[in-house]
């Protein structure tokens, strides 16, 4: 050992950061990314959203007009509760767009999903960080349009603190849930090459089951009953009622009781289905 390297002093000690804080960072920077990309493809994603209000409008008019031509309301909503009720609509559908099922086909193809495996972060929450931030920009985008929606549409819509702050959680809760249910369904692409049939039955059955097609209100009880077992409406109809109906203090904790069961089920399904699955996982080439 040289004089010099006898008197130099030792290195400060590496600060150790726990596993919340690296997931924190982790996450923080992932959405950071997000949207800045998606800032630079904002035309684009303006583009894509302008195309997603005809869905909605087109609920909304035959909705008014069986409102208005039935006295007035149905099911206890009046065309301007149906207008509240879509143009939060938008918002949720804006929120739980998550990673696709179809895009695991992709990933294995295109040799994405090798480079993932090799990191030391679950591709799961790369995918909830990524589209965590796109978020931002998809709430940013919405505004204008709500706007103009409510000045064609003019919503009838009251809201309490209580409602404000439960609507908060549980569009990210219906984002949660909504990406570890897709993220099982795109673990099918392991086992088979013809999952778009699969694909489309569990699509089918959220777009009638969900509120998205049909406010759950309106429902018969028979189809209530199915609805309440299944995870579909915390994804969609139970954030959208919690803002623009009447539901009391109990319902609102109920619904998000809900939501943390479909969660807790949907993490421990998701880790499951994927050790099993990423071991039929192959990859030749380079």
């Amino acid at each position: 050992m040289s004089a010099d390297t006898a008197a130099r002093p030792a290195p400060p000690p590496l600060a150790r950061v726990g596993r919340p804080r690296q997931m924190l960072d982790f996450y923080a920077t992932v959405a950071r990314t997000a949207v800045q990309e998606q800032f630079q493809y904002r035309a684009a994603n303006y583009m894509y959203m302008i195309g997603m209000v005809v869905e909605p409008v087109i609920y909304l008019v035959v909705w008014s007009v069986v409102a208005e031509a039935s006295g007035g309301e149905v099911g206890g909503y009046t065309p301007g509760g149906f207008a509240a009720y879509y143009i939060v609509w938008m918002l949720v559908r804006n929120m739980n767009i998550v990673f696709t099922p179809y895009g695991w086909e992709f990933r294995i193809r295109e040799g994405q999903l090798s480079g993932m495996l090799i990191r030391p972060i679950h591709p799961l929450h790369y995918d909830l960080a990524y589209f965590a931030g796109w978020k931002v920009i998809a709430v940013l985008l919405w505004i204008p349009i709500a706007v103009v929606l409510a000045l064609l549409f003019p919503p009838e819509l009251t809201v309490d603190a209580a409602q404000a702050v439960t609507f908060f959680v549980a569009i990210w809760g219906a984002y949660v849930i909504r990406t570890l249910l897709l993220f099982v369904l795109g673990m099918v692409t392991l086992w088979t090459t013809r999952v778009a049939a699969l694909f489309e039955l569990y699509f089918t059955a959220e777009l009638l089951l969900s509120g998205r097609l049909v406010p759950l209100d309106l429902m018969p009880d028979w189809v209530l009953r199915w609805v309440d077992l299944l995870p579909f409406r915390s994804t969609f109809g139970f954030p959208i009622e919690a803002l623009v109906s009447d539901l009391s203090g109990p319902q609102l904790v109920r619904g998000l009781l809900a939501q943390a069961f479909w969660i807790g089920f949907g993490w421990v399904l998701a880790m499951v289905v994927w050790k099993r699955a990423i071991r039929r996982y192959s990859a030749v080439g380079n």
